[in-house]
């Protein structure tokens, strides 16, 4: 507790690490708490990515993330792959506590990010990178002239399969109620698109394939009947939840639940606290988004900390 750190980022991706690599550059020499299990962020868990600027041939989601924590080190940030348990951020100066150590911090940057909520089912995971994804945007290209199957009746759902139906043979939508819970203007976009299908009153609850995603069995909510259909996509889009465990008693919240900021800045309500990346941007979504908004906290941060000194 001796040392006063300038700033601490709280979780990683490409949130947190571009806030890294702007405030080392800047001299603050930050310290970044990236998580044990979560570092890294959603892309860790992503495959090939093919849009974020600089990649033609494309990246690995686990490896840009490695190349973004080696810049960001390269210029003097410190990170630790640990679990924050707690965070104090009122007052001139802030604490973040792991497991084993309690830390002082001019500045805090959230990063923490958001989760995906998930079906629940065994093959998740066993199918997760090869047929089962939760971003059409990063991953519909590779599922071009195949069946696919997206999970969801909101808003959310209805823009995935949209989108999805520009590259698969067939887009079938699976809602557990008999009608979608989207705005009128999504649902009848999607209701008039030729490619897409719909199964009512339908959950998946099972999938199968042997090395990647080949079908998926569905059961109906009313007689309990099911079936087999063919699916070598499946895209789970019944929404996301922010990671504000952390800071949910002292930070404001909107309504949905992702931490306030007075945009296009990143300051939260407690001076000194910033936020970026996916526990902000409930909109969005990507990699490069996340990214610029890490730049833009790291930039509020610096001003902060320069201002300090008045």
């Amino acid at each position: 507790m001796s040392e006063i750190h300038d700033v601490i980022i709280v979780g990683s991706g490409p949130a947190g690490y571009t806030a890294a690599i702007y405030t080392a550059r800047a001299g603050f020499k930050p310290l970044v708490i990236a998580g044990a299990i979560t570092a890294g962020g959603a892309l860790m868990n992503t495959t090939e990515v093919e849009n974020f600027p600089g990649f033609p041939e494309g990246v690995m989601g686990p490896d840009l993330m490695v190349k973004m924590q080696e810049q960001a080190e390269k210029f003097g940030a410190t990170v630790m792959f640990e679990d924050v348990v707690s965070v104090e951020l009122e007052g001139d100066v802030k604490t973040v506590t792991t497991e084993d150590e309690t830390f002082s911090a001019r500045t805090v940057i959230l990063a923490t990010g958001s989760q995906h909520r998930v079906l629940g089912l065994p093959g998740e995971e066993t199918y997760g990178g090869r047929g089962v994804s939760y971003c059409a945007t990063c991953d519909g290209f590779f599922f071009r002239d195949k069946p696919i199957v997206v999970v969801g009746g909101g808003d959310s759902a209805m823009e995935e399969a949209n989108f999805l139906a520009r590259f698969g043979s067939k887009v079938t939508v699976v809602h557990r109620r008999d009608q979608l819970r989207a705005s009128k203007v999504m649902a009848d976009r999607a209701l008039a698109n030729p490619k897409i299908e719909f199964a009512f009153n339908s959950a998946v609850v099972d999938m199968g394939g042997e090395t990647s995603l080949e079908t998926v069995t569905l059961r109906d909510t009313v007689t309990g009947e099911e079936k087999v259909i063919e699916a070598n996509g499946l895209f789970v889009a019944i929404g996301h939840d922010p990671r504000v465990e952390l800071v949910r008693d002292q930070l404001e919240l909107r309504d949905n639940g992702y931490i306030k900021v007075a945009e296009p800045g990143t300051h939260t309500n407690l001076t000194g606290v910033f936020a970026c990346g996916d526990v902000v941007d409930f909109t969005y979504r990507q990699a490069i988004t996340a990214a610029a908004s890490g730049c833009r906290a790291a930039l509020d941060a610096q001003h902060y900390l320069e201002s300090l000194n008045d």
